[in-house]
C-alpha cells in the first residue's frame, strides 16, 4: 500500500518544482543576456575576419560577428552569399545563438556551404575598433 503514498510524494515534488520563484529562476549573479535580432533582408554587406568569422552589415549601422563551424571556404573572394537559418528557426529573422548556413558560389566548386551561429551584435565602439578589411 506504500505505492499511492510514494506516487502522491512524486506528484509534490513535480508541482514544488514549478512553482514560481522571486528572482524569476535565474541566478543572482547570472545577468539576463537579451537576444539580437535582424532580418536576413537587411543584410547589406558582409566581410571576413579571421577564417571562422564573418561580420555582416545590417541595417544602417549594425554589424553581427558570425562564428563558423570549420572556417567557411572561398569567402575571401566572395562578392555575394545567402543566409540560410537552420531547421527550427522560423521565417527569415536570425538572433544571437541561432545557427545558420552560409552558401557561396565559389571557384573550386559550384557552392560553398558552411555552418555559422550568430554569436553577436557589436558595439559601435566595437565597429570603429574593427580593421578596414574585416569591416562590412
Amino acid at each position: 500500500m506504500r505505492t499511492p503514498a510514494i506516487a502522491a510524494l512524486g506528484v509534490l515534488a513535480a508541482l514544488a518544482s514549478c512553482a514560481p520563484v522571486a528572482d524569476g529562476g535565474m541566478a543572482e549573479n547570472a545577468p539576463a543576456r537579451a537576444r539580437q535580432c535582424f532580418s536576413i533582408s537587411q543584410v547589406d554587406n558582409f566581410a571576413q575576419g579571421r577564417r571562422d568569422q564573418i561580420f555582416l552589415g545590417v541595417g544602417r549601422n549594425d554589424v553581427y560577428e558570425l562564428d563558423a563551424a570549420g572556417g567557411c571556404p572561398d569567402m575571401d573572394f566572395a562578392i555575394r552569399l545567402a543566409l540560410i537559418p537552420d531547421g527550427g528557426a522560423v521565417g527569415t529573422r536570425l538572433c544571437t545563438d541561432d545557427w545558420a548556413r552560409i552558401m557561396v558560389p565559389g571557384s573550386a566548386s559550384q557552392t560553398s556551404v558552411c555552418r555559422v551561429r550568430v554569436s553577436r551584435k557589436l558595439t559601435a565602439e566595437e565597429i570603429a575598433a574593427l580593421p578596414a578589411d574585416h569591416r562590412p
